[in-house]
Formats: structure tokens, C-alpha cells, sequence
């Protein structure tokens, strides 16, 4: 009895633990479906009372719904979220915030368009994962409040739906560092802008509404109409891509627009921590001090210089449209952005490649931008050069430096590791759509685009992924979510160890 008793209490000390959990995680669930369905219900008023444009009850329906749910469980578990969460909560809840959401936006989607449920979900992942991918075409045709909903969710996705949790729940002062490190994207965490976490989200959320409104009103007096300058302010800053026209961004034919949205796609591309330091001490400076957003603008500049080179050379426009459609298509790749103006397919064959590198590269740690992130590219590229300086030197202590400072070999190894695993994991989600029947041109860029948060491809999903299967579908479904937590959040939950309490 001796050896059974205590074997029976540690069992059940497991089992009350992942009860706690779940009640935690359930409670926290409840409050990003009610925001949905808040959302889907001031979309349908729109619909109704303003557009006018006969499809309030697609949002109606699913919403009431969703607030109905989201309520009870609320309340059936209001005592749940007392109880301090651990990284393993904070790992599973920014996981199925992404799941859940997605499934739930893409009702609408469905209702409206009369798209499978699949192309729906994906199209709903796209937009909250700020991918900009998209299986829908005649968007000029489509009804306003349903396009304004398409855009909003890229919006609201853009900096993080966890995060907004964290800004809206006070009671997660314990536990919101953990569902903020669990959602923050890059190399390093533990910064904050306030000793108070939901303040820290707060401050966020200020920023990301100040230059939402900043690049609105640049956009209306640049020579848009009030209602797509809106529209368009929500996915240029959230670098998400997604157009109110089949003709993105070149809808207006105006250099000085895509001008703006260089500026605003760059801001997008910055952290957003950066952004408030510099707004608090009114010292523009800072941004140039900062070697990762001091290295990012030098690569933009340096690309978009190498790529209006071969568009001259390949004398398909004057030099001024060259310099300008180079420098828009880089740095809404290099973000993450994925707006279109020029016919890509026209260009140069090397111009695509260049391209889809240009989205690997990615845009600062913190910002709403994709890809690898600037600090990493920077990390790998000294602890290459400290490698090579280490065979000519090899007694030599060559600590690898950001900022002046020498990083923790701890970072560099998680560096190292997520390259290779961004590497593995785009070769592996080609493989498999190659299985589905797509080529490897198509299927590569389709991952590249998804993987990256990016949207457009090039091949076959060129113009939109509706050549995609159904199985190749849910293949990037899943590519989206992996590259919008960058890998380690759900790769942990894949671990045995994860599920040992």
C-alpha cells in the first residue's frame, strides 16, 4: 500500500492539473469567439443599415451564435483563469486561437460567397494569419461590407488576437507574459514596454491604431476613396495584402499611392516597440541607432536597386516606373505584404526567385511582417563569419554581437535551429503538395507564400490558389498557422514531453 497510495495521489494530481488547464483554456477560448462574433454582428449592422448590400444575414447568424456560446462558457467557467497559467496553456491557447478563429471568420466567407468550407477556412486563415493568399475572384463585384470584413480580419489578426486578449483581460497580469511570448514573433522576448503586461499590449495596440489612421488619411488625400483608403490602411499596416480590387494596389495607377504604401508597409515592417520608444523620446533617430531596422532599410534599399536594374535592362519600363515598381514589389515581399501593381508574370523569369528570397528575408522581430525576421538573418550570417574566422583562429573567443552587445549562445542555437526548421519545413509542405499534383514551382512559391505569411504566388497559383486541391488546401492551412507562431509554439506540442504533466 505504501507504493500504490503514493502512485494514486500523483495520478490524480495529474489529472486535476490538466483539469485546470482545460478550464483555463476553455474560459480564454470564450473570449476571441466573442470578439468574432462581435465582429460578424457590427459587419451585418453594416451590412443592413449602411452598405445596404443584402447580405446582414450571413453575419447575423453565425455571430448571434458564436455570442451565445462564447457566454456560456464564460460563465460556466467564470471561476476558471484564478489559477496561474503555465507555458504549456499559454503554448495550446495561442495554438487553438488561430484554429478556432479561423474556422469560425470563414463562416461568413462561406455564406457569402457560396465557397466550399474549405476554401472559406483558408480564406478566413489568410486573412487572420495576415497571409493575403485567396481562392476568390471578382472582388470589385462583391458586396462592400463583406469586402470591409475581409479587410478588417487581416486588421485584427495583424498584431495578434492573444495579444489582444492580453490587453482586454486584466486578470492575466500573472500569466500574460506567457501568452505574450507564446504569440510575439522572433528571437527574443522578455522585453516589455511597462512592468504591467496589459499595459505593455495597451501601448501596442496604440501604436498599431495611430499609424492605422495615419495611413488612411495618406491614402483619401493620395486620391482614394474614403471607404478603400480604410479598407486598405487595415491590410497595408498589418502587412496582410489583402485588395477591395482584382487589381490590388494598381487599381488607381498612381506612383504617389504606391509611394504611401511603401512608407506604411516599412512602419508595418518595424516593431511596434521601436515605434512607441521613438514616440515617447520624439527622437526619429532611434530607428536608425537600431541595428536590426538600421540593416533591414539598407536591404531594401540595396534589392530594390538590384531589381530596378534588371527590369531596365530588361527595357519593359522607363527608368522612373522601373525604380518604382521595384521598390513597391520588394518591400511588399521583403514585409510580408504581398499587394500586387505590376503583371509579375511578365517580368524576367530570375525576377520571380529574387522575389520569393526577398520574402524569406522578412521584416523586424515585433512588427505584424513575416518571414525569417532581420535579427535572425543578422545572427546567422555572424555565427557563419564567426565560423570561418574560427578556422583561421581557432583558439580565438569570438562571441557574436547584436547591438554591441554579446547575445546569449542560447539565441544563436534557437537561431540556428528555427533556420533549419524553416528550411525542413518548406522543403517537406512542397513535397507533400507535389503530391497533390501541383508542379515544384508552383508548389514551392504556394509554400513560400503561405509559410512566410505572404499570399501571392507564382506558377499555377499565380493569380489566386484556386488550382489548389482540397487536401492541398488544408496542407497550407496548416503551413499558415506554423509560419504565423514561427514553428516553435506548435513543433512543441508535437513533443511527448509536452503532454507529461
Amino acid at each position: 500500500m505504501g507504493i500504490v497510495l503514493p502512485a494514486l495521489s500523483n495520478n490524480y494530481e495529474i489529472i486535476k492539473r490538466i483539469m485546470i488547464s482545460l478550464r483555463n483554456i476553455t474560459r480564454l477560448l470564450s473570449l476571441p469567439v466573442l470578439w468574432m462574433g462581435i465582429v460578424q454582428l457590427s459587419f451585418g449592422a453594416l451590412s443592413l443599415f449602411f452598405f445596404r448590400d443584402n447580405v446582414g444575414k450571413a453575419f447575423m447568424i453565425p455571430s448571434l451564435i458564436l455570442i451565445i456560446l462564447s457566454l456560456m462558457f464564460l460563465y460556466r467557467f467564470k471561476k476558471a483563469g484564478q489559477n496561474d497559467f503555465s507555458y504549456r496553456d499559454a503554448l495550446m491557447f495561442a495554438t487553438l486561437t488561430w484554429i478556432v478563429t479561423g474556422i469560425l471568420g470563414g463562416l461568413p466567407i462561406m455564406l457569402v460567397t457560396k465557397i466550399s468550407f474549405t476554401d472559406a477556412v483558408f480564406e478566413s486563415l489568410s486573412a487572420l494569419t495576415t497571409t493575403g493568399a485567396t481562392v476568390l475572384t471578382g472582388l470589385d463585384e462583391l458586396p462592400k461590407s463583406f469586402l470591409m470584413y475581409r479587410q478588417f480580419l487581416q486588421w485584427m489578426g495583424g498584431l495578434g488576437v492573444v495579444i489582444f486578449v492580453v490587453a482586454v483581460l486584466p486578470m492575466l497580469n500573472v500569466g500574460g507574459m506567457r501568452l505574450l511570448k507564446a504569440e510575439t514573433p522572433g528571437p527574443v522576448k522578455d522585453e516589455k514596454l511597462s512592468p504591467r503586461i496589459a499595459n505593455t499590449a495597451h501601448y501596442l495596440w496604440f501604436v498599431y491604431v495611430l499609424l492605422t489612421v495615419l495611413c488612411a488619411l495618406s491614402y483619401y488625400f493620395g486620391g482614394m476613396t474614403p471607404y478603400d483608403a480604410i479598407a486598405h490602411s487595415f491590410t497595408t499596416i498589418s502587412t496582410g495584402g489583402f485588395s477591395t480590387h482584382d487589381a490590388s494596389m494598381w487599381f488607381y495607377e498612381s506612383h504617389l499611392l504606391l509611394g504611401l504604401s511603401n512608407v506604411f508597409m516599412l512602419l508595418g515592417a518595424i516593431s511596434f516597440a521601436l515605434h512607441f520608444r521613438i514616440l515617447h523620446s520624439k527622437s526619429p533617430v532611434l530607428y536608425w541607432k537600431d541595428e536590426e531596422t538600421r540593416v533591414f532599410i539598407c536591404l531594401v534599399a540595396g534589392l530594390s536597386l538590384i531589381l530596378a536594374i534588371i527590369l531596365i535592362m530588361g527595357d519593359r519600363y522607363g527608368v522612373f516606373e522601373s525604380f518604382s515598381f521595384a521598390i513597391f514589389h520588394v518591400i511588399s515581399f521583403i514585409t510580408s505584404t504581398g499587394f500586387g501593381a505590376a503583371d509579375l508574370s511578365s517580368w524576367p523569369a530570375q525576377t520571380s526567385f529574387f522575389l520569393v528570397f526577398c520574402a524569406y528575408l522578412g521584416g523586424c522581430a515585433g512588427s505584424t511582417a513575416g518571414g525569417n525576421k532581420i535579427i535572425r538573418d543578422i545572427i546567422t550570417f555572424k555565427v557563419i563569419r564567426r565560423e570561418l574566422l574560427q578556422c583561421l583562429h581557432p583558439k580565438a573567443i569570438l562571441p557574436i554581437r547584436f547591438q554591441r552587445n554579446a547575445i546569449d549562445e542560447r539565441v544563436s542555437h534557437a537561431v540556428m535551429a528555427f533556420m533549419t526548421i524553416a528550411a525542413g519545413s518548406s522543403l517537406l509542405f512542397t513535397l507533400l503538395l507535389m503530391a497533390t499534383g501541383l508542379d515544384f514551382w508552383s508548389a514551392f512559391t504556394a509554400v513560400a507564400a503561405c509559410i512566410n505569411v505572404l499570399g501571392p504566388g507564382f506558377g499555377e497559383v499565380g493569380s489566386n490558389f484556386i488550382p489548389v486541391s482540397d487536401t492541398g488546401i488544408w496542407l497550407l492551412n496548416a503551413a499558415m498557422i506554423l509560419g504565423r507562431l514561427e514553428y516553435f509554439t506548435i513543433l512543441a506540442m508535437l513533443t511527448p514531453t509536452f503532454w507529461r504533466y
